[in-house]
Order: C-alpha cells, then sequence, then structure tokens
C-alpha cells in the first residue's frame, strides 16, 4: 500500500508542476486598454487578428515588413500600439502569438510569416526581451533571409554570438530596465556597427501595453514618451536599411 501511495505522488508531482507551469503561461501580462485600441483599422492603418496580429499601412503598399516577437509571457496585443505607428509610416508589422505565449517555444515562426507575404521584398525580424533574444536566434539561422535585426529590451542567448555578421543591429534599451547589466554584457556578441539607443528613465515593461512587471525598475519617464522613442528609433533604423 505504501508503495502503492509513493508511485501515485511520484506520477502526480511532474503532473502538477506541469499543470502549474500551463496556467502560468496561459495568463500572460496585458493588454492595458490603450492596446486593444489600438487593434481598431482606420484610414491610416488596416488591422488583421487572424491567424496573427497583422498591422499594413491604408494608403500604401509595403516592401519591407518587421516582424516582432512578443516577451515572454505577454499577451501579444500589448504590442498593438507601436505596431501601429510603425505601420502608419509605411511598413508591414507582424506579431506572431507564441505557443504558451513563449517564443522559445516557436523560434523559427518568422518563416511562416515571410512565406505568407511574398511582395516583401526585405524582412527585418525583432522582438522584446525574450522575443528579441528568439529574433536574434531566427536572424543567427537565417542570415540571408533578414535585412535586419531589432532588439527591445534584449540580447542574444549566450551561447549565439552576431558579432562576425554584416546583419544591421538596432539595440534599444532603458537605463531603469531590469535587464540592463545582461543587455550591455551582450555587446560582444552583436557586431560592432550594431546601433546602440539608450532611453534615460525607460524600464522594460514600458515598451509594451501590459503593465508593471515584477522586478522590473521604476520608469522615470512616461509610456508614451518611451515608447514615442522606440518608434522614432526603430523607424530611424528601417529607413536607413540598405
Amino acid at each position: 500500500m505504501r508503495r502503492k501511495r509513493l508511485l501515485l505522488a511520484l506520477l502526480l508531482v511532474p503532473l502538477l508542476l506541469l499543470l502549474g507551469f500551463v496556467v502560468w503561461a496561459e495568463t500572460p501580462l496585458g493588454p492595458m486598454p490603450e492596446a486593444l485600441a489600438a487593434l481598431q483599422s482606420d484610414d491610416r492603418v488596416l488591422v488583421q487578428t487572424e491567424p496573427w496580429l497583422i498591422f499594413r499601412p491604408a494608403a500604401a503598399t509595403p516592401e519591407v515588413g518587421f516582424i516582432l516577437y512578443p516577451g515572454g509571457r505577454v499577451d501579444p496585443r500589448s504590442y498593438a500600439p507601436l505596431a501601429r505607428e510603425i505601420a502608419a509610416a509605411g511598413y508591414l508589422v507582424v506579431i506572431p502569438p507564441m505557443p504558451l505565449n513563449l517564443a522559445v517555444l516557436a523560434p523559427q515562426r518568422a518563416a511562416d510569416i515571410m512565406a505568407a507575404y511574398p511582395g516583401i521584398r526585405r524582412w527585418v525580424v525583432g522582438g522584446h526581451s525574450l522575443g528579441g533574444a528568439m529574433a536574434a536566434q531566427f536572424a543567427h539561422d537565417h542570415l540571408q533571409r533578414v535585412a535586419g535585426l531589432v532588439l527591445w529590451a534584449a540580447y542574444p542567448a549566450g551561447n549565439l554570438s552576431l558579432a562576425d555578421a554584416t546583419l544591421p543591429v538596432l539595440s534599444i534599451y532603458g537605463t531603469e530596465d531590469m535587464g540592463r547589466e545582461a543587455i550591455e554584457a551582450s555587446r560582444s556578441r552583436l557586431p560592432p556597427h550594431t546601433e546602440w539607443v539608450i532611453l534615460p528613465g525607460g524600464n522594460h515593461a514600458q515598451f509594451g501595453w501590459y503593465g508593471p512587471q515584477p522586478g522590473d525598475g521604476l520608469a522615470r519617464i512616461s509610456r508614451e514618451a518611451q515608447q514615442a522613442r522606440v518608434v522614432r528609433a526603430t523607424l530611424g533604423f528601417l529607413r536607413r536599411l540598405p
């Protein structure tokens, strides 16, 4: 009888841990009301929500596409306001939902998006936090298919280096970001020509509209001000692509 109870306990514990992880992953942060409002089409931007979040300029046919991987356990809709502003400037922007809200489970998702839009001449991949790390992984694996990499409060995984790549790279982070030290330590794993944009007073969570994030630094600028600088830097990078 004791052996049966022990065996049952050994079976139940990993199942309960797995169930707890799934519940945690499937209850992502965000989106805030401002993000939901940005999902409506208007005369500037056309928005689709299936099969991915897709933002297209209403009055232009884009030739450059920007694929944005969401941060870990963040609802992808939380990035809608930024995606909308980038699309309004003439770019296709696609935010793919990830399995269990974790880009690490589908780092190659950008390939499906590229295949769906053969008219796009150049693709830039990027992401926030964990999403940025997985975008760097995709860029590393597909250097011939990617025209640029954009990192929002993100850095390549420790076992990955793009130091010798000719790929244009943009890295943006805030001085109050909870991952600032790791971001700065990643410089040696990125190309020497990487463009660095530091946001005084910016933190990790204000790259999206999903509220505060445990462990993050306290921002000293507003979410609107931080995101305006993120959008401006990202658009400048896209416009300078060779």
